[in-house]
């Protein structure tokens, strides 16, 4: 599991973005969520995720709250 934080949402549109502890940026969408609301996220929010390959690059899947 990689981690990261929200970087930004488009909750209008059920999407965002989250910034890894690499640096990279990764395109998430609500359908990609485990055990959790979209409406309940917010930015700066600690998430773990899995990365898969899109045609537009690579996308966070399986997100959830990260663990402490």
């Amino acid at each position: 599991m990689h981690k990261g934080k929200i970087k930004k949402l488009v909750r209008e549109r059920g999407f965002g973005f989250i910034s890894d502890t690499d640096g990279r940026e990764l395109f998430f969408h609500r359908s990609g969520l485990v055990d959790l609301k979209f409406d309940a996220l917010t930015e700066d929010q600690a998430v773990e995720f899995d990365v898969e390959t899109s045609p537009k690059g690579p996308r966070a899947i399986n997100v959830r709250i990260a663990q402490a």
